[in-house]
């Protein structure tokens, strides 16, 4: 008899903002770039793309693609899609993250 499966999707575990900054921390922790491009992306579409593409100041097909998997999203707009997010980036020390 086979396993019956159900469609896991991200944006199921996205709905408060406390959820929202635990999987940016663990996806900025990994220090992968893709994967943090993909998780804003995650992020952005759980509260609506066409808002924070407008809170961004870029548009919503340009924010699509710049949070692909294939995206490399600018510093501008990296900085831009987390203000529209309601974030900001705090800069530390290696240690005192440590």
């Amino acid at each position: 008899m086979p396993i019956e499966t159900t469609k896991w999707d991200v944006q199921d575990y996205l709905k408060t903002p406390e959820e929202r900054l635990a999987y940016l921390e663990a996806a900025f922790e990994e220090g992968d770039p893709k994967l943090v491009s993909i998780a804003l992306g995650d992020v952005a579409r759980s509260m609506g793309m066409t808002n924070v593409a407008k809170e961004a100041g870029i548009t919503r097909e340009a924010l699509y693609k710049a949070l692909s998997d294939k995206g490399d999203p600018k510093l501008s707009t990296l900085l831009g899609v987390l203000k529209a997010l309601g974030l900001r980036v705090r800069v530390i020390s290696a240690d005192e993250a440590a």
